[in-house]
């Protein structure tokens, strides 16, 4: 079914990926990704459509995720590459444009936009319950449980007076709580139909099949977000992963795992990725144990940030693991100056938050043969922290000879000497 419901946005997609690429005229052509009249129209001739299908397939691929717009050039996203080969990543695609049911149908310009946001806010009450009730429900008994809700949300923000008021004083009615609730379920139901979670006619709802699997799998998310272990799941993404810097590797997953099915994927990525750009090497590394977990949806996040230093060798780590490459062998992208600014970068991380003794195995790990090497390369690459990794590791090493080495080595990067 999801294939199915997006086939007509693949297929635009696929149109966009020669069509719109850099250096190609009658891209997307506000730098919002709204489609030019001539592009739309060109497609429309190639594809055999009309423009204005053309245009709802574009929005649709924009929000399922097939599609990446950046300024007037257009390439295909994650989920479209994988199209072919993932169906996990058909099903993500639509989970999305799910997600986005409000803007994929818009609803009417004069109704009041505070009572369009709090329907939008209730409705996953009224998914839950059409997910119950595995069957068509009227639209009758939908409006009284979008009602309830609704006062319920009002009655939270104090909006609603209750207990005994005034006499003199009569409280004014605001436009908010005036707006009659029907009009906006029905262009809820039909906004969701419109995206295939339900079937909407004759005064009654039904969950299609696939409406009902997202349902569950919102649920089975907020069950996993209420049993957070460690009890990080309302901290900030720095604060988590220092939380999870000393669990084992299964619980700092589970931890990870209900961390982010409390989040949208997008700004989950963003917060983690923030906490890596930071001056703590030991949270650059738990942040990409943490989009591990999030798998495919943080690929453009990830390949974006993937230039240049401080997360260019966690990112190339990422991506080759991403694409299949055996995480044993996964070091093999890096170049040999990659992979030695992330031995000083761990090491920082040993440094700051392990033992000594952690710090002497660190050497272990390295590419170079030869601790003389070793620090010659160390000694180039540039990482902040070298002097202080350099010292660390001298006065925690048990060879007198070596130590004294590592620490000329660390005053010739402190005074830029050779």
């Amino acid at each position: 079914m999801a294939r199915s419901g997006l086939a007509g946005a693949a297929r635009v997609a696929r149109w966009a990926d020669p069509a719109l690429r850099p250096g190609h005229d009658g891209g997307p052509s506000d730098g919002r990704g709204t489609l030019s009249d001539a592009t739309a129209e060109r497609a429309a001739a190639e594809l055999g459509l009309t423009p204005d299908q053309v245009r709802h397939d574009w929005d649709t691929a924009r929000l399922a995720g097939l599609v990446e717009v950046h300024g007037d050039t257009a390439r295909p996203g994650w989920r479209l590459r994988a199209w072919n080969r993932d169906d996990s990543a058909v099903l993500r695609g639509w989970v999305a444009l799910f997600d986005a049911w409000s803007i994929a149908h818009p609803e009417a310009a004069d109704h009041e936009p505070a009572a369009v946001a709090e329907v939008v806010s209730a409705m996953p009450q009224v998914l839950s319950f059409l997910q119950l009730s595995a069957g068509p429900v009227p639209m009758e008994q939908l409006l009284d449980l979008l009602e309830q809700r609704v006062t319920e949300l009002r009655t939270e923000r104090c909006e609603i007076p209750y207990g005994p008021q005034p006499e003199p004083r009569q409280q004014e009615a605001t436009p908010v709580a005036d707006t009659p609730l029907a009009p906006l379920l029905d262009w809820a139901l039909h906004a969701l139909a419109s995206v295939g979670a339900l079937t909407y006619g004759d005064g009654q709802a039904t969950l299609t099949p696939l409406g009902s699997w997202a349902v569950w799998v919102k649920l089975e998310q907020i069950c996993v977000a209420a049993q957070s272990p460690a009890g990080n799941i309302e901290q900030n993404a720095e604060d988590m992963l220092r939380g999870c810097s000393q669990l084992r590797p299964n619980a700092a997953r589970a931890e990870y795992r209900a961390w982010l099915a409390a989040r949208p994927v997008g700004s989950a990525v963003a917060e983690l990725l923030d906490a890596a750009r930071g001056e703590d090497a030991l949270l650059r590394g738990l942040a990409f144990e943490a989009l591990r977990v999030v798998g495919g949806p943080a690929e453009p996040d990830v390949r974006a940030v993937s230039e240049k230093n401080p997360l260019r060798p966690y990112a190339l780590l990422w991506l080759a693991e991403h694409d299949g490459i055996d995480p044993e062998d996964a070091h093999e992208v890096l170049t040999r100056e990659e992979a030695t600014w992330m031995w000083v970068d761990t090491a920082a991380a040993v440094a700051d938050h392990g033992e000594a003794p952690l710090l002497v195995r660190h050497l272990e790990s390295a590419v170079q043969p030869t601790i003389p090497a070793l620090l010659d390369e160390v000694r180039a690459v540039g990482h902040p922290r070298t002097v202080q990794v350099l010292v660390a590791l001298a006065a925690a090493h048990p060879d007198p000879a070596l130590a004294k080495a590592v620490r000329r080595a660390a005053f010739q990067v402190h005074t830029g000497g050779n």
